[in-house]
């Protein structure tokens, strides 16, 4: 970390007190991990001290609605559209990430993987120290209480990069880097195996002319003969010896899957077809899919839909990916428009599998003992309305 921003944090009180008074949640919902219950949760010192049907005087009245376990979201890209909020324009990293912070919490989302790039493409418009400098400000804002949520930093790893490792040794000594992702988005494979949707993506995010498009396209193509194969070993090799979870992405093969299998892959990221789904879930990582894909109802990449995986038995996360309001949306889509999936269900997959995946088993579920993370959601008509968010019994939102 940068010594002067340290050097800030460890001189600053934190504003964010964790109190332990006791609490009481009645006339609500509450969302089990198998059933919804309506009745009374109460807290003590940051965690849920009992679970009961009926309704108690003198405790916060939460009118019905629902009460679920805070939301886990393990790869959310939006840090940066904060930090760079216009071509030419960096934001003071520490207000880009309270701003970030509190997009996150009034989603209902109370634990977050915040996604960082390692390796850049060329003409990236952030660099690796970009990065780092919103690694700091995380740290920072974790330690002067700035932040509502539980932040965590996932490294989206793109071994294909010249500069993949490099970038990844940035954050070798950083505690609060807990999961890496395996990337490659070289295209004719993975998220792009059709190159009519990769023309389609670059030429629109990038306004590239065809004869652009064509140079860019045999650049990254020679970059991941170079790269690809011995950056994805490194990374699997660092993460291993610094304890750390690690997802695929973008798998869309067989192969692709033996693979991610063989380097002890927790988490497979986005899966773009149904064979690479269930051969996933089968050999027993967590299959994450984006909620916008749900709530759209469809990939914006031309891949598989989140929903079809749901339906199969396939879908065991979500993620909010760029829109951090979709998370909590698609939990409650999905049981209504999946025959095969109750809302403890849905629910589950926004809280409870994506923290043990990663190891957080402390959170994630309404059960005695667990954290105190909690929502207040009203539903009306299809989309939820956040009312309360509560981390370790802490009104944050």
């Amino acid at each position: 970390m940068n010594d002067v921003l340290l050097d800030q944090a460890q001189h600053h009180t934190s504003v964010m007190v964790e109190p332990h008074t006791p609490m009481t949640f009645t006339n609500a919902k509450l969302v089990l991990p198998d059933q919804v219950m309506e009745g009374t949760l109460a807290v003590d010192k940051g965690s849920i001290s009992d679970l009961s049907t009926g309704d108690v005087s003198n405790a916060l009245d939460c009118e019905g609605d629902y009460l679920l376990p805070g939301l886990v979201e393990l790869h959310t890209d939006h840090l940066e559209n904060h930090y760079k909020p216009r071509p030419g324009v960096k934001w003071n990293a520490i207000s880009a990430v309270q701003a970030h912070d509190a997009q996150i919490a009034c989603s209902g989302i109370t634990t977050v993987f915040d996604a960082l790039r390692v390796g850049m493409e060329d003409n990236a418009d952030l660099s690796a120290q970009d990065m780092r400098t919103m690694a700091d400000a995380i740290e920072i804002g974790q330690q002067e209480g700035r932040l509502r949520a539980d932040h965590f930093i996932h490294l989206r790893c793109e071994v294909s990069a010249d500069n993949c490792i490099e970038g990844f040794d940035l954050f070798s000594d950083d505690p609060r880097v807990r999961l890496a992702s395996l990337m490659d988005h070289t295209p004719g494979q993975r998220q792009f195996c059709s190159l009519e949707q990769f023309e389609l993506y670059y030429k629109t995010t990038k306004g590239f002319s065809d004869e652009q498009l064509r140079d860019f396209t045999q650049n990254m193509q020679e970059r991941a003969k170079r790269n690809s194969d011995k950056n994805r070993r490194a990374i699997a090799e660092r993460a291993k010896a610094a304890d750390m979870m690690l997802a695929s992405h973008d798998d869309a093969t067989l192969a692709h899957v033996k693979e991610a299998v063989q380097f002890g892959i927790n988490v497979a990221e986005f899966p773009t077809t149904l064979e690479a789904a269930k051969a996933s879930h089968e050999a027993g990582m967590a299959v994450l899919m984006g909620a916008p894909n749900v709530v759209r109802g469809k990939s914006h990449s031309g891949n598989i839909s989140a929903r079809e995986l749901a339906e199969a038995g396939y879908l065991d996360v979500l993620s909010s990916d760029y829109v951090p309001v979709s998370l909590l949306q698609a939990a409650f889509l999905l049981a209504q428009q999946t025959d095969q999936i109750s809302l403890p269900e849905a629910v589950q997959k926004v809280t409870k599998i994506p923290a043990e995946a990663v190891g957080l088993r402390e959170r994630g579920a309404l059960e005695v003992g667990r954290r105190a993370d909690l929502v207040q959601v009203r539903m009306v008509g299809d989309v939820p309305i956040v009312r309360g968010v509560w981390r370790k019994g802490y009104r944050v939102a």
